[in-house]
C-alpha cells in the first residue's frame, strides 16, 4: 500500500475520517510492544496519536522497520482510522489500524528522556525540549491568547499600528536598557512603544502595537525576561476609570477564550481552571492605599503569603510592592483585581498626577490570582505640555529627546490612556506555568541566550 494513494491529513483532523484509510506524517514520540505488536505514539504538530502495528498487518521487512525506530524518527504511516475514546492511553479519542510504514530517517540517540533532567540541561537543549508535551501545550496556549488579543482588539475599533524597536531614549527608566551603537550615536532597544502610540491615537483615535520588548533587569525570578512580547493598547477621550472597564472585558476575553479552544492543551498541562472559570466582569478595583492598609494588618497579625513560608511582609506607603505583597493582595480575591492611584514616585514620568493628590497619580495595575503577579501595567498619561515638561525635568531626563513627545500636548490635547499587557506573564498565569522561561519558544533569561 503506497501511502501517496491516501489522503495526508493531520491527527487533530482524524474525527473527520473515522474508518477511512489516511496517511499521516510526524515523529515517533514514544513506543511500546512485544512480540506481534508495536504501539506508535506519533506526533506531528497538531496533537499526538496511537498507531498499531500488527505483523500481518504489515510486510515483514517493514515490521522490522518499526521494530528498529527510536524517539523522535521521522515517519509516514497510513492506516484505517478507529474511534477508540474509551481505550486508556489513547491521545484524542483516535487511533490508526497501520497498513504501510514510510521511515524517512532513524533518529540519532534523543538527549531527553523520561528521566528528570536539571533546567539548566533543558535550557541547553531548548531546541530539542519544544517538543516535549507540555512545552507543545503552553505554546499551543500562546498562540490562542496571541490570536485572542487581535481578535478583540481589531473587532473594538483599535488599529495595530507598528512602533520602533530602535528609539533614542528611556521610557520606563534608564536602569533597564540595552543599549546599541547607531550609526555612532547612542540608541535602545525599546522597552515599550508606548510613547510613539500616543502619537498614533492623534491620527486614529484607538491603537495597538504588538511586539517584541527589551528589558535589562538583573533579575532570576520566575516572572522576568529580558525579552518579552506586550500589548500596548493606547485610547484617546478615556481616562482611568474607562481604561479599567477596557482591560477587564480585554482580559476576560482572552482567559474565556482559552477555555474553549484549549481544553486539550490545559488537560496535558493539568490546569485547574477554577480561577480561570471566574474570570468576567466586573474586576475588584481597590486604591493604593488600602492595599497598603491591608498588606500591614496582615503583617501585624502574621498571616502567611499563599505559597511563601514566610509572613507576609509589612511595608511603607509610598513603596511599590514586590511578589509577596501582590501574592497576597491577588489572594484576597476570586478574580483578578485592580490595584490603582500608586504613589507618583514608583510610576513613569508620564502618568497624570491626580489633581487633589500629586503625591499619587493615576495608574492601575491588574494582579493576576495563584501567585502570577501584575500582568497589566496601566494609566492615565499627562495631557499637559507644561506639567509633561515639570515631570521630565524632576526625573532628569533629557527634554531634547522629548520634544516630539511633548508637542504632542501642544496641538489638541486630549485625556488619554493606555495599558500594556505582557503576554508570557499571560500565558504564566492561565497555564498554571511556574516559570515564564516555558511561555515562549526560546526565552531569553539572565543567564540564557543560547540557543
Amino acid at each position: 500500500m503506497n501511502p501517496v494513494q491516501h489522503p495526508v491529513v493531520r491527527i487533530q483532523q482524524l474525527g473527520d475520517y473515522v474508518d477511512q484509510t489516511v496517511t499521516l506524517r510526524g515523529w515517533l514520540y514514544h513506543k511500546t510492544g512485544k512480540g506481534k505488536l508495536n504501539f506508535l505514539q506519533i506526533r506531528d504538530g497538531s496533537g499526538i496519536c496511537q498507531a498499531v502495528v500488527l505483523r500481518g498487518n504489515v510486510s515483514d521487512e517493514t515490521f522490522e522497520q518499526v521494530k528498529a525506530l527510536t524517539q523522535e524518527s521521522s515517519l509516514a504511516v497510513t492506516g484505517v482510522v478507529k474511534a477508540e475514546s474509551r481505550a486508556p492511553g489513547v491521545p484524542g479519542g483516535f487511533e490508526l489500524d497501520v497498513r504501510a510504514v514510510t521511515v524517512y530517517q532513524i533518529a540519532d540517540p534523543y538527549p531527553i528522556t523520561p528521566k528528570e533532567h536539571g533546567v539548566e540541561f533543558l535550557m541547553q537543549n531548548r531546541h530539542l525540549w519544544l517538543r516535549s508535551s507540555r512545552q507543545w501545550a503552553a505554546l499551543r496556549v500562546r498562540a490562542v491568547i496571541v490570536r485572542a488579543i487581535r481578535d478583540w482588539l481589531d473587532s473594538h475599533g483599535f488599529l495595530n499600528v507598528d512602533t520602533p524597536i530602535l528609539t533614542p531614549a528611556a521610557a520606563e527608566g534608564t536602569t533597564t536598557l540595552f543599549s546599541i551603537d547607531y550609526h555612532g550615536e547612542p540608541a535602545y532597544l525599546a522597552q515599550t512603544g508606548q510613547l510613539y502610540n500616543e502619537a498614533n491615537i492623534f491620527a486614529f483615535g484607538k491603537v495597538y502595537c504588538f511586539g517584541p520588548t527589551f528589558r535589562a533587569e538583573k533579575s532570576k525570578t520566575r516572572r522576568h525576561l529580558q525579552e518579552f512580547w506586550m500589548v500596548e493598547p493606547e485610547i484617546a477621550f478615556c481616562d482611568l476609570e474607562g481604561l479599567m472597564e477596557i482591560e477587564e472585558q480585554f482580559v476576560s476575553y482572552i482567559v474565556q477564550r482559552c477555555l474553549a479552544d484549549c481544553g486539550p492543551e490545559l488537560a496535558i498541562l493539568e490546569r485547574d481552571t477554577t480561577h480561570l472559570q471566574r474570570v468576567s466582569p466586573p474586576f475588584p478595583r481597590i486604591h493604593y492605599d488600602e492595599a497598603v492598609a491591608m498588606i500591614n494588618r496582615a503583617a501585624a497579625a502574621g498571616e502567611l503569603v499563599p505559597g511563601y513560608p514566610d509572613p507576609v511582609p509589612a511595608i511603607e506607603w509610598g513603596d511599590d510592592f514586590g511578589s509577596p505583597h501582590e501574592t497576597y493582595l491577588a489572594a484576597q480575591f476570586d478574580k483578578p483585581v485592580f490595584v490603582h492611584h500608586y504613589p507618583t514616585q514608583v510610576k513613569a514620568f508620564y502618568m497624570e498626577p491626580e489633581a487633589d493628590r500629586p503625591e499619587v497619580c493615576r495608574s492601575v495595575d491588574l494582579l493576576a490570582p495563584e501567585g502570577y503577579g501584575e500582568i497589566i501595567g496601566g494609566s492615565e498619561r499627562m495631557s499637559d505640555p507644561e506639567k509633561l515638561i515639570a515631570a521630565i525635568a524632576r526625573h532628569q531626563l533629557p527634554q531634547s529627546v522629548y520634544e516630539w513627545y511633548i508637542d504632542l500636548r501642544r496641538y489638541g490635547s486630549v485625556v488619554h490612556s493606555g495599558f500594556g499587557l505582557g503576554v508570557e506573564r499571560t500565558v504564566a498565569w492561565i497555564c498554571g506555568l511556574d516559570h515564564v522561561r516555558e511561555t515562549i519558544a526560546f526565552p531569553r533569561t539572565l543567564t540564557n541566550l543560547r540557543p
